[in-house]
């Protein structure tokens, strides 16, 4: 029961700078903050292995800080991030931007393709984000003791469970100590790489010589090529910049990032660098295996390996929980079916935990990790989800670029360029992981789109379907209120349509015979923006003999709760009680059709998921004891 509405203005967000841009450290920046412990390694000792002389660390440290300045800085934080739909960031959020202002172009639905296909890519990523991540984490025991190497994989398993088991009590808690633990794990990380530059001084004033990376394109362009599928590992989590938005707003993530969490990370990188560079070409060799690690002195390794798994757990936490987040976009915006939502917080409505999709994500990042067996391994499977994603979003920025803000082409041009070119290199560099582990985030996008776009299209045609069967609300007030006996109380009908009764109160007075005193055609829209304001949420219409017309409207962030809505209704009578309502709900069961409106298995597959959707009573939170559903066949 979804559709576009004119937006309203979203509210702000509550607290000083410092203290925003403080809380955007512990939750934002996660999974870029724990690149630093896979992504130099993986670029020297990974799949396609280099020599750590100066030609390549040079190259390396300068593609690094040349991709965060392009891809984060100027791309995410100074460009994409303006594009919020009142206030929130995303692939859905920048899709629903788009589908208001822009929806009549005639390329539309190949956009709004692209934007779902973002959006089910992301999937991918949440999968292996937490994996690769927790795992690359507790390798760092190897650099310890040798010997714990066996104990790896059943530690980074038993962290995984535990901390998929924990969502269902709510992250609320522990979440308050997100922020302050992340702020020293970045000063760490500063200070680790800090200590190691006098080691080789050169590396600070050669990061930011673009000329590095050009010479080792120029020198070695095939090894260069398949460097940047691990280079791109060091802006992993760019886009949860724009994503996280909402939640802190863009000049508290701006501030965080620019002056805080970048300094960090390329201090690391240096750090790393440097420390490769001081040594001679076998130790090197020996030392790259795992050098985030090897920055801190022997007697501090095991405290910065317990260090790095919280910050994993962390970084998987902000992954987890922006599952959850999507998934009830995706709901609310009409691409995926209803599914249980339990609010595990009663202050902060956006704590909320789906178990379908907490079980699903633990399944598969537990096969991960049994299946690839090493983080290295796993890189091979990262980063494809990532760059196609970000791929996408210079796209959809193009367009809103061009068509909807209509900003001056000789500006605009040259940067979307630059975008596509970076974008395209880092796509195509990670295409070549595809036999490695790359199909499995494009298996989980192509599984998870057409997951989408069934139930979108389906839903679609259901709703064309009823609409046909329609009956106008005057006729129906003519004929059946003289008809059928009246009862006490008041009876909710809900439907998917603003206009016509719907089928299950005609079925009630097929096999009833009655109606009651009071009679609400309630339908719930949910709009393209994140929230709709409480004083203007109800739309009444009255009719005569105790019918009116009610739409209720939300925001695709916000919970529906029909009854706290109708208990605030105003100019329809008195209060609505719900020990006085009675809710009818109708209940589609698909019958097979030859029409071609949907192929063969995909009218299955929506079928399905149709039968396998949340109760409406559920998802709405409707009282049990109030509720009567009311069956009908339907052919699309």
């Amino acid at each position: 029961m979804s559709s576009a509405e004119t937006p309203h203005e979203a509210g702000g967000h509550q607290g000083s700078l410092a203290k925003l841009a403080a809380g955007a450290v512990g939750i934002v920046f996660g999974d870029i903050g724990t690149s630093p412990i896979y992504a130099f390694r993986e670029t020297f000792a990974g799949h396609h292995t280099l020599v750590p002389d100066s030609l390549h660390v040079y190259g390396v440290l300068s593609l690094i800080f040349w991709s965060m300045m392009i891809i984060v800085t100027l791309k995410y934080v100074t460009l994409i991030m303006r594009a919020d739909n009142h206030g929130e960031g995303g692939s859905l959020a920048l899709l629903a931007l788009y589908t208001r202002e822009g929806g009549s172009f005639r390329w539309s639905k190949g956009v709004i393709l692209l934007g779902v296909f973002a959006t089910a890519l992301f999937y991918g990523d949440s999968m292996i984000t937490p994996a690769i991540s927790v795992l690359s984490a507790v390798e760092g025991l190897t650099t310890v003791n040798a010997g714990l190497s066996s104990f790896v994989i059943p530690i980074a398993v038993a962290i995984l469970v535990g901390l998929f088991s924990i969502q269902k009590f709510g992250t609320t808690g522990i979440a308050r100590f997100f922020a302050p633990f992340m702020l020293v794990y970045f000063v760490t990380l500063a200070v680790l790489g800090a200590s190691h530059i006098p080691d080789h001084w050169p590396v600070l004033y050669e990061m930011l010589n673009p000329y590095n990376a050009v010479r080792f394109f120029l020198l070695e362009p095939t090894r260069a090529f398949f460097a940047l599928g691990s280079v791109v590992l060091a802006v992993t989590g760019a886009e949860a910049l724009y994503a996280d938005m909402g939640h802190f707003g863009r000049n508290p993530i701006r501030v965080s990032w620019l002056f805080f969490v970048m300094p960090a990370l390329l201090l690391n990188y240096l750090g790393q660098g440097a420390l490769i560079l001081s040594y001679d070409r076998f130790e090197a060799t020996q030392l790259v295996q795992n050098p985030f690690f090897y920055l801190a002195p022997d007697m501090l390794r095991l405290p910065l390996v317990l260090l790095a798994t919280c910050a994993t757990i962390i970084a998987s936490q902000a992954v987890i929980t922006g599952a959850f987040s999507v998934t009830q976009q995706a709901i609310q915006l009409g691409f995926v079916p209803r599914l249980r939502i339990e609010h595990t917080s009663e202050e902060a409505a956006g704590q909320i935990y789906i178990p379908l999709v907490n079980w699903v994500l633990l399944v598969a990042v537990i096969v991960l990790v049994l299946s690839f067996r090493s983080s290295s391994n796993l890189a091979s499977a990262y980063g494809i989800a990532v760059t196609g994603a970000m791929l996408i979003d210079t796209v959809l920025i193009a367009v809103v670029l061009l068509f909807l803000w209509k900003w001056k082409r000789r500006y605009v041009l040259p940067l979307l360029a630059l975008f596509f070119a970076v974008d395209l290199l880092y796509f195509g560099a990670n295409l070549l992981k595809v036999p490695d582990g790359g199909w499995f985030p494009l298996l989980i996008g192509a599984i998870a789109f057409t997951l989408l776009t069934t139930w979108s299209r389906g839903r679609k045609l259901l709703i064309q379907r009823m609409k046909k069967d329609v009956l106008p609300v005057d006729l129906f007030l003519k004929s059946a209120t003289k008809s059928a006996a009246r009862v006490p109380g008041t009876a909710v009908f809900l439907t998917t349509a603003t206009d016509g009764v719907p089928p299950s109160l005609l079925h009630n007075i097929k096999h009833n015979k009655v109606l009651h005193e009071r009679t609400f055609l309630l339908t719930v829209k949910i709009a393209d923006q994140p929230y709709w304001p409480n004083d203007d949420r109800a739309e009444v219409t009255a009719y005569s003999d105790g019918f009116y017309r009610v739409i209720l409207r939300y925001g695709f962030m916000e919970d529906v709760h029909i009854p706290r809505a109708l208990g605030n209704l105003k100019g329809c009578g008195p209060v609505c009680k719900m020990m006085d309502t009675s809710f009818f709900l109708g209940r589609q069961t698909l019958l097979p059709s030859k029409s071609n409106a949907m192929a063969g298995p995909r009218e299955k597959l929506f079928a399905w998921m149709l039968r396998n959707s949340e109760s409406a009573m559920t998802f709405f939170k409707l009282p049990p004891n109030r509720v009567v559903e009311l069956g009908s066949q339907v052919q699309i």
